[in-house]
């Protein structure tokens, strides 16, 4: 029996041993058991553990071990403690997987685990999502639970063997911290902020990984990349050029408004991060693109079976050079796909200032009226007062939109939008949100330039091409859930070894969910050896 790989690990500090499959570690003088599930390491177990450990050189004392042994004896004659048996079924023994959050994304995630007879805990301030899923499964609970019922948290970590946080990303710290206190694993699908880098020597420490950035748009962009980087590098070869696009649509034929999109959520988020700057490097030059720019640094890009979309830089792409790991790369740009009309209104709109988040009273005032009120001009003909303003055509595909939202009414308010951003933002819900016979869909494309050590050039191409389905879950749910759920699967089952903060950049982890999502029909597409006339220009 190997003891480190059936399970997972037996840690040994000093004369102290640790319990089994990563639970509360509580010294009692040479031996350590679980307070949670009362699990005493078995005598063979021990002496399986003495011969890993003798074979491994390290140094261990047998009088402790007899001690040890004798200890468990005693105990058990006394308590009724039991010793692990992988016969068991219920639910102390287990597989434990606690989801923190029942937004619209998760349920992909929690149907994949519940299939795999994984026990899953979710727990949410609102359930009403997820709440008959108790009926289908009893290996679910759903607990409703909100982010400042700390000591519920942390009796939940501890209660469970990996942590999925699927909350705002401001949260995920606190949970991580919780789950190195209880040396249990943490998943995430946001990105790598610096207090969750913070903490990678804590969770080194402590024995367990901290996986971020494991969804979509981060996830399946960074798997997908490695693999050609890493087949790039492999043969000899450096990246000259990356460009990595991802974007979360409506279908072609769910596009029916004039800025070409639909929110399945609220837009707040996807408004807040059109405010952001952009950096990237093209042609061994660095750009900065200040958020006023932001939508009129864009160029457009047919993709096949959809069409012409346009695309418009995602944050700091400087970044990622070191994450990839190609310091040769002379161009690196992430960017956002969108339909023709969003990138066109978005600009006027920032050139309007209408995503202005300043709380100010507009009270009984129209729309019009505070578009009027804050561009300073006349609310009588407003369409044209702005177009001459900002020198677009009264025509023009932005002015139309902004119509179209009703931006430019008459009529009062009938309550209080406390800010321009909020007014939009709020238009944008009633006139942009999906509705039950839209579907969503993910589009993504890599295009590299790759060169070898003979002299030839190719460019390689990997795009993906995913609709959700109406009658069970939305493609962005399938993309940003399936991959955390199957990373979650690999760290129950001990397929993933690291420790600290990590993305899914190492083949140990891309090449299982890669080939795991394949068989759920989400897959990049990869060719080889284009002409360079296929490159992005």
């Amino acid at each position: 029996m190997d003891i480190h790989r059936t399970y997972d690990f037996l840690i040994l500090c000093n004369k102290t041993f640790g319990c089994l499959y990563q639970h509360s570690l509580f010294p009692l003088g040479d031996i350590c058991f679980d307070t949670q599930r009362s699990i005493l390491l078995s005598k063979q177990m021990l002496i399986e553990a003495e011969k890993y450990f003798l074979e491994k050189r390290k140094i261990i004392e047998r009088k402790s071990l007899l001690q040890i042994k004798e200890y468990i004896t005693t105990v058990n004659s006394k308590k009724n403690f039991f010793v692990h048996s992988p016969a068991k079924t219920n639910r102390s023994i287990m597989k434990n997987v606690l989801i923190l959050g029942a937004g619209l994304v998760s349920k992909p995630a929690i149907f994949y685990l519940l299939d795999k007879k994984i026990n899953v805990t979710i727990a949410a301030m609102d359930i009403s999502p997820i709440k008959d899923i108790t009926q289908k499964y009893p290996n679910a609970q759903v607990v409703k639970w909100t982010t400042d019922e700390k000591e519920r948290l942390d009796e939940m970590v501890s209660n469970n063997d990996v942590i999925v946080s699927l909350l705002p990303f401001v949260f995920h710290p606190m949970v991580a911290e919780y789950c190195i206190k209880h040396r249990r694993h943490l998943v995430t699908t946001s990105y790598v902020k610096p207090e969750m880098q913070a903490l990678d020597q804590a969770a080194r420490n402590a024995g367990v990984i901290l996986l971020n950035e494991i969804g979509l748009d981060p996830g399946i962009d960074h798997m997908s990349a490695m693999r050609i980087i890493d087949h790039i590098h492999q043969r000899g070869g450096k990246v000259e050029e990356f460009y990595s696009i991802c974007g979360a649509l409506p279908a072609p034929e769910s596009v029916n408004n004039p800025l070409g999109y639909k929110f399945s959520w609220a837009p707040r988020g996807v408004i807040l991060a059109s405010k952001s700057d952009a950096l990237y490097l093209k042609n061994g030059e660095k750009r900065f693109i200040p958020t006023k720019d932001l939508f009129a640094d864009s160029f457009t890009v047919d993709f096949e079976n959809v069409g012409k979309l346009e695309v418009y830089p995602n944050r700091n792409s400087i970044d990622y050079i070191d994450i990839y790991k190609i310091p040769e790369v002379k161009t690196m740009y992430r960017g956002t796909f969108r339909f023709p009309g969003w990138c066109e209104t978005l600009h006027v709109m920032k050139q309007l200032d209408l995503l202005d988040e300043t709380q100010t009273n507009l009270k009984g005032l129209s729309p019009a009226a505070i578009v009027a009120q804050k561009n300073k001009v006349e609310a009588d003909n407003l369409k044209k007062n702005l177009a001459a303003k900002i020198a677009v055509a009264e025509s023009s595909t932005a002015l139309s939109a902004l119509e179209w939202l009703g931006l430019f009414d008459t009529e009062p308010l009938t309550y209080e939008p406390n800010s321009l951003f909020n007014l939009v933002a709020d238009k944008m819900l009633e006139k942009m949100s999906m509705n039950s016979t839209d579907r969503d869909m993910i589009v993504m494309l890599h295009s590299f330039v790759a060169s070898y050590p003979d002299g030839k050039k190719e460019v390689i191409r990997s795009k993906m091409l995913d609709f959700g389905d109406i009658a069970s879950h939305t493609a962005i749910a399938r993309t940003v859930s399936l991959p955390a759920a199957i990373a979650v699967e690999m760290i129950l089952n001990g397929n993933i070894k690291l420790t600290g903060v990590w993305r899914p950049v190492v083949p140990e982890i891309y090449n299982p969910v890669l080939d795991q999502l394949e068989t759920m029909g989400i897959k990049m597409e990869e060719e080889y050896g284009l002409p360079l006339s296929q490159k992005i220009n």
